[in-house]
C-alpha cells in the first residue's frame, strides 16, 4: 500500500515502516559516530522501549556499549489493510539492525503494568541475560490497571490549586489561542499519580529483586521532565508535577530498599522534545516549537539520541556525574538555565497569530513530529507501495 500520514489532532493515526527504519538507523549512525564509549552496561531492561527516550537507550546500550537489551512495549502489530504503531515498527528496525550486528535483542509486547510482563520478562533475564545491570524506566500512559485489584486509573493534565490560562497553539488548525484549565480535584491528583508516579517504577525493581536477577551495582533511573516558569502550571504545580514527585521518592526508596546490591537508583530530568506524550500536553507545541528555535540558534538543541548519549556519559557512567538538590541527573541545563529561558519567554510575550511562524520553528516542529511515525524523511519515497507487514526478528 501507499502510506501517507494521517493526522488527527495531536496524534498520526497511521506509521510508515520504511519511514520508522531510517529514524532508527539515523540514531544507530549518531551513535556509531561517538568515540566515547567507555565501561557500560551489559544487560540492560528498558521498560517502555519503542519510541522517544525509551528507544534512544536501548540504541546506545546497543550499539555504543554491545550490550544485549531487553524491551518491554505495548504495541499493535500491522495487518495486510493497516499498518501497525510506530512503536512495532520502530522494534522491528531495531531487532534487525541488532541481528546484523550480532547483538542481543528481545522484546516483549504488553501491559509493562502488569505481574504477567513483569513474570515474562523476569523469565527472559533468567533464560537469556542471568542478571541485569541496567534498568531503564521509560513508560508514558495516561490509564493504569492496578495489579493489585484490577482498578482502573487514569491521568489528569489540570493544574493545582486555582485555574490557569495560558497561551496555546492549535496544530489541527494552526491557531494560537488561550486557553483555560480548571484545577484538579483531590482524586483526580492521586490517580495521576498512580498512573505517572513511581508505584510501577518500585514494583518492576521489586519483582526483579525477588527473582534474584539484579546484578550487584545495577543502575536504574526513570525518565521526567520538570521545565521552567513557562511549563510549571501545567507540570510542576500541576498534577503531572506531583506524580513527578513520586518519581523522587521512588527513587530514594529503590536505593534505601536495595542497598545489600549497592542498587544506584535515580530519576533523570530531559529537556523538552517533541514526542507522543508531549504533542498531548497543552502549551507545549507552542513552547517547544519556541525552545527550538532558541536553542537551534544558540547551537545547543538536541534530540533523544544526543539527550540520552549525553546521559549514559555524564551521569550514567560517570565517575564525576553531578545531581541537583533531590538526587536527579539533569540533563536539561542548556535548555533551562536563565539566558535561554529568558530568549523564550520574550518569545512567548509576543508571539500571535500573526507571527507565530516568524517567531517560532513550528516547521522544525511539525519535522519532528512527523518523524515520530516515519514520515518526512527525504531519503524515503512516500508515493512507492510498502507492505506494511513487518515483524520482530
Amino acid at each position: 500500500m501507499v502510506i501517507q500520514p494521517k493526522i488527527r489532532g495531536f496524534i498520526c493515526t497511521n506509521a510508515h515502516p520504511v519511514g520508522c527504519a531510517t529514524n532508527v538507523k539515523q540514531q544507530i549512525a549518531y551513535v556509531k559516530q561517538q568515540n566515547h564509549w567507555a565501561d557500560g552496561p551489559k544487560n540492560v531492561l528498558v521498560i517502555g522501549c519503542s519510541t522517544g527516550y525509551g528507544l534512544a537507550s536501548r540504541i546506545v546500550s546497543a550499539f555504543g556499549y554491545g550490550a544485549k537489551t531487553l524491551g518491554v512495549c505495548f504495541e499493535k502489530p500491522p495487518t495486510e489493510n493497516r499498518t501497525g504503531t510506530a512503536g512495532w515498527y520502530n522494534t522491528a528496525a531495531f531487532h534487525q539492525e541488532s541481528k546484523n550486528a550480532g547483538v542481543y535483542a528481545k522484546t516483549i509486547n504488553g501491559d509493562a503494568f502488569s505481574r504477567e510482563i513483569k513474570e515474562q520478562a523476569i523469565d527472559a533475564i533468567k533464560q537469556d541475560l542471568g542478571s541485569v545491570d541496567l534498568v531503564i524506566y521509560s513508560l508514558a500512559s495516561p490509564r493504569r490497571v492496578d495489579p493489585s485489584d484490577g482498578k482502573v486509573y487514569k491521568s489528569t493534565l489540570k493544574p493545582i490549586g486555582q485555574a490557569y490560562t495560558t497561551k496555546t497553539y492549535d496544530t489541527d488548525k494552526d491557531r494560537i489561542h488561550d486557553i483555560s484549565l480548571e484545577p484538579a480535584n483531590d482524586e483526580e491528583i492521586a490517580n495521576t499519580i498512580k498512573v505517572m508516579g513511581g508505584e510501577d517504577w518500585e514494583l518492576w525493581m521489586q519483582a526483579l529483586n525477588e527473582a534474584g536477577v539484579l546484578a550487584q551495582g545495577c543502575k536504574t533511573t526513570a525518565y521526567t521532565y520538570i521545565g521552567k516558569e513557562l511549563t510549571w502550571p501545567i507540570y510542576g504545580q500541576a498534577t503531572i508535577g506531583k506524580a513527578k514527585e513520586d518519581l523522587d521518592r521512588a527513587a530514594a526508596a529503590i536505593n534505601e530498599n536495595y542497598q545489600n546490591l549497592s542498587v544506584s537508583a535515580h530519576v533523570s530530568s530531559l529537556k523538552a522534545l517533541v514526542t507522543q506524550a508531549s504533542s498531548a500536553i497543552p502549551v507545549m507545541p507552542l513552547y517547544i516549537s519556541l525552545i527550538y528555535k532558541v536553542m537551534k540558534e544558540e547551537g545547543t538543541h538536541e534530540g533523544c539520541i544526543e539527550q540520552i548519549a549525553g546521559l549514559y556519559t555524564e551521569k550514567l557512567y560517570s565517575e564525576n556525574a553531578s545531581v541537583d538538590e533531590t538526587n536527579r541527573f539533569r540533563m536539561d541545563g542548556k535548555e533551562t538555565n536563565d539566558a535561554t529561558q529568558a530568549k523564550i519567554k520574550k518569545l512567548w510575550d509576543q508571539i500571535s497569530q500573526e507571527n507565530f511562524h516568524e517567531l517560532s520553528d513550528y516547521k522544525g516542529y511539525h519535522k519532528e513530529f512527523l518523524h515520530l511515525f516515519g514520515f518526512g524523511f527525504e531519503s524515503v519515497n512516500y508515493e512507492e507501495d510498502v507492505n506494511p507487514l513487518a515483524d520482530w526478528v
